[in-house]
């Protein structure tokens, strides 16, 4: 059994409060850190992600699963940023509350939230839609499911695009969502889908960040251009000048269900309201969903070079979303 910290309930609600304040807490853990990074990013910063998935995957958050503390917490640090970076408010607030029942046996209605905000862009036509589900699964017989790659690393991939978007205006409006309940049946992909608050009418595109920081064969795959072959030039430009092997695949349903990444993360919500989606992930490896999914585990350097490349494929599609939209429209 791995060797894990007791976080009382004051201990806890201390950790919130420096998520309120906007502290940026790096937890001193049982684990050792990872290797330096020695790709120097060009988009991103490397230490920025670095920190704030080290932060989110830390026993004090308790796996960050729907309805929880630690799940609360992780909210309230992403609001904050959000704040910080300047992004603006769809509705009255950042947090968009929601109600629904997981996909469980039995399960009962729990309380989650996504967290939401906007870049506004030089023009009020398509919207491009970046998602990363902040949820993971909690404690498990007694063992804290940390999620450091599963999603705390797609959820700090996201927060460094909205940081470089808010220092480089895109050409269309950008909605940033850090969804919740992802790993009990995509509901906040769903509640995103009802939120009033938020023009879903108007997404052309839906990038979406699933486990972006642990390889160590340096291969970063993208999905869905299988459904949608348009795209599959935008990311052949972007892989040629990518620091990272970028490779499409993964959406062809000929693979079989476990091989066939479709249906498997939040963009599949999408997918089925006719949005077209491009989902960024790694291949499974030895910490998926399992306790060893943690900080001290991510490969940093692909981290550094993933996050680079995430925001060369979002350049890329901003560039080229009014022929996505037209595209969508004509469907």
């Amino acid at each position: 059994m791995n060797k894990r910290k007791t976080w009382t309930i004051a201990g806890i609600l201390g950790l919130v409060a420096l998520v309120i304040g906007g502290a940026l807490v790096s937890l001193d853990t049982d684990e050792a850190a990872p290797s330096l990074v020695q790709y120097e990013a060009k988009y991103v910063d490397a230490g920025s992600m670095l920190r704030f998935t080290e932060t989110l995957a830390s026993d004090a958050l308790e796996g960050r699963a729907t309805g929880t503390r630690g799940n609360e917490a992780a909210r309230d640090f992403l609001q904050k940023r959000f704040e910080t970076l300047g992004l603006q408010m769809l509705g009255d607030s950042f947090i968009h509350p929601f109600t629904a029942t997981p996909d469980t046996a039995g399960a009962s209605l729990v309380n989650g939230a996504n967290v939401v905000g906007l870049i506004k862009g030089e023009s009020d036509g398509p919207v491009l839609l970046i998602t990363a589900h902040y949820d993971h699964l909690g404690i498990v017989n007694g063992e804290i499911y940390n999620g450091a790659d599963d999603n705390a690393s797609g959820t700090a991939a996201l927060v460094d695009l909205a940081h470089y978007f808010s220092l480089h205006k895109p050409l269309h409006d950008i909605i940033f969502a850090a969804l919740d309940g992802e790993e009990i049946g995509f509901l906040g992909a769903y509640a995103l889908m009802d939120d009033p608050s938020v023009p879903m009418s108007r997404v052309a595109l839906n990038l979406n960040f699933d486990m972006v920081s642990r390889s160590e064969a340096g291969e970063l795959y993208v999905a869905g251009t299988f459904h949608t072959p348009e795209l599959l030039p935008l990311i052949e430009r972007v892989a040629a000048e990518a620091p990272v092997k970028l490779i499409a695949g993964h959406d062809d349903p000929d693979l079989g269900k476990a091989e066939d990444w479709t249906s498997q993360s939040d963009h599949s919500v999408f997918h089925e309201a006719g949005i077209p989606f491009l989902y960024f992930g790694v291949e499974d490896h030895p910490g998926y969903h399992t306790p060893s999914d943690d900080y001290a585990n991510i490969t940093p350097d692909f981290f550094a070079r993933a996050g680079d490349t995430l925001v060369m494929a979002a350049i890329a599609a901003d560039e080229e979303l009014d022929i996505i939209g037209g595209e969508k429209a004509a469907d």
